[in-house]
C-alpha cells in the first residue's frame, strides 16, 4: 500500500504554530514566556492569578494537561484566557508533558497537538462559549465547597483566636498607624486600576501604605514608597506556591521603614535568609492564615481609622478561587475588622476630595460679583455706581496728573 506523501513544507498548514514552554508549574512557565509562546501546564482549575500572569506574558495558547474546570466551583482562570483570546486546548493528558520538549515549535489545531504533521496530544478546544457553560455547571459544586469552608472555619477560629480576638502577636511598628487610614496592595485582582483610582485619595490624605508581598513592587511601580512591607514565604520566592510575580524586590524591602515577616506558628519562614543578607531586620509574626489576611490585622489592630484593600478578594467566586485553604482566615479576618474595611473601588465613588482654599476663593469672588451685579440694577445701586465711576476717573486724572 502506498502511503500519501507528506505536505511540501512550504504548505501553511492549519492552526496556530508557537514555540511551546512546558512545565508542571505554571509559574515556572510564565517566567520563561514570550509574546506568541504556547504555554503547556498541568494545572487543575486554573486560578485567575496564574491566568493574568500569562495574559501578561502574551502566551497565544494555553494546553493543560488537567481540567481548566472539573467542576468543584466555578475557577476565574479560564474565563479570563478567553476573553483575552488566548486558545485554550483542555484535558490533554499527562503524556503531553512528555511527548512536548520545551522550546520546540508546535502547532495546535482542532485540539491537537503537532510538531510538523505527527499528533503528540489530543485535547478538547475551548470556546468562550465552553467556558461559559462550564462555568455555569460548576456553580453545583458551591455547596460543597461551602460545607468544607465552615468546617474549616472552626478550626481556624480554634487554633487562632487570641490573634483575631485580642490581636496578640502583633508586632509594634516604628510607622505611627493610629488615627490614620491605611491602604494595603495586594498584587492581585486589577490592582494597577485600583492604584490608579486612589492616586488623588493618596495624595490629599497621606494614608499609610502597606504593600503585601509584591504588592510592595506595585507601589513602588506606581511612584509610591511603601512604608510598611508584609512578607510570607510567597514574597520571599519561596514556598510551594512558587514564585509567579510574588516576590518582593530588593528595592522594594529596603525602601519601607518596616517589615514584617510572616511566619508559621513555629516562626519558621523559608527563604527568610534573604532579609538578612539585604541587612533588612523584620519584625515577626506566626500565623496560620494569608500574609495578606495578616497585613489586614496588623492595620487594624495598630489602630488605623479606615483599612483600604487593594486586589485582594471581594466576592465569593474570587475567594474560592485564589486558594481554598485560605478561605477561613480571609473571612475571619474581614469579620473581625467590620466596616473600618473598604474596598478601593468603593472610594472613587465615596471620596469627593479636600476641599482648597483657591476654591473657596472662587466661590466668594462669584458671590460677591453676582451680588454687586444685583445691587447695580437698582436704582440706589446705579447711583453708587455713578459716584464710583466719578471717583475712579478723578483718580485717574490725578495719576496721570503726576506723571505729565
Amino acid at each position: 500500500m502506498k502511503l500519501p506523501a507528506r505536505q511540501s513544507s512550504a504548505t501553511k498548514l492549519p492552526g496556530i504554530t508557537g514555540t511551546a514552554r512546558v512545565d508542571r508549574r505554571t509559574s515556572a512557565v510564565v517566567r520563561r514566556s514570550r509574546p506568541g509562546d504556547i504555554a503547556v501546564i498541568d494545572h487543575l482549575d486554573l486560578d485567575r492569578v496564574h491566568a493574568e500572569a500569562l495574559v501578561d506574558a502574551g502566551v497565544s495558547a494555553v494546553v493543560n494537561a488537567s481540567s481548566f474546570i472539573s467542576g468543584r466551583y466555578p475557577n476565574l482562570g479560564p474565563d479570563l484566557l478567553a476573553r483575552a483570546g488566548v486558545i485554550l486546548v483542555d484535558s490533554a493528558g499527562t503524556g503531553v508533558l512528555r511527548s512536548v520538549q520545551d522550546g520546540a515549535t508546535i502547532r495546535l489545531y482542532d485540539g491537537a497537538v503537532y510538531r510538523g504533521q505527527d499528533v503528540l496530544a489530543h485535547g478538547q478546544l475551548l470556546t468562550p462559549a465552553d467556558v461559559a457553560e462550564l462555568m455555569e455547571q460548576a456553580r453545583s459544586g458551591l455547596a460543597t465547597q461551602l460545607q468544607s469552608f465552615t468546617h474549616n472555619t472552626t478550626e481556624f477560629l480554634r487554633r487562632e483566636q487570641d490573634l483575631l480576638l485580642h490581636g496578640q502577636g502583633i508586632p509594634k511598628l516604628r510607622t505611627r498607624l493610629e488615627g490614620r487610614p491605611a491602604v494595603v496592595v495586594v498584587r492581585g485582582y486589577d490592582y494597577r486600576e485600583d492604584l490608579r483610582r486612589l492616586r488623588r485619595f493618596v495624595r490629599e490624605q497621606r494614608p499609610v501604605l502597606i504593600g503585601v508581598d509584591a504588592g510592595a513592587n506595585a507601589l513602588v511601580e506606581a511612584g509610591l514608597k511603601p512604608d510598611v512591607v508584609v512578607v510570607g514565604e510567597l514574597g520571599l520566592g519561596k514556598g510551594a506556591a512558587g514564585d509567579h510575580g510574588q516576590t518582593a524586590s530588593d528595592k522594594a524591602l529596603r525602601t519601607a521603614r518596616d517589615v514584617v515577616l510572616h511566619t508559621d506558628r513555629s516562626g519558621r519562614a523559608v527563604g527568610s535568609d534573604r532579609l538578612e543578607r539585604l541587612g533588612v531586620r523584620p519584625r515577626r509574626i506566626g500565623a496560620s492564615g494569608l500574609t495578606e489576611d495578616v497585613a489586614l490585622l496588623v492595620a487594624d489592630t495598630s489602630g488605623a481609622s479606615l483599612v483600604i484593600a487593594v486586589g485582594t478578594h471581594s466576592t465569593l467566586d474570587e475567594f474560592l478561587d485564589r486558594q481554598r485553604s485560605g478561605l477561613a482566615s480571609t473571612f475571619l479576618t474581614r469579620l473581625r475588622i467590620g466596616s473600618k474595611l473598604v474596598d478601593s473601588k468603593s472610594v472613587e465613588q465615596l471620596y469627593s476630595g479636600r476641599i482648597r482654599l483657591w476654591h473657596l476663593a472662587v466661590v466668594v469672588l462669584a458671590g460677591l460679583l453676582a451680588l454687586g451685579m444685583a445691587i447695580a440694577a437698582t436704582p440706589v445701586g446705579g447711583e453708587w455706581w455713578t459716584t464710583l465711576r466719578d471717583v475712579l476717573d478723578d483718580l485717574f486724572s490725578w495719576i496721570q496728573g503726576l506723571f505729565s
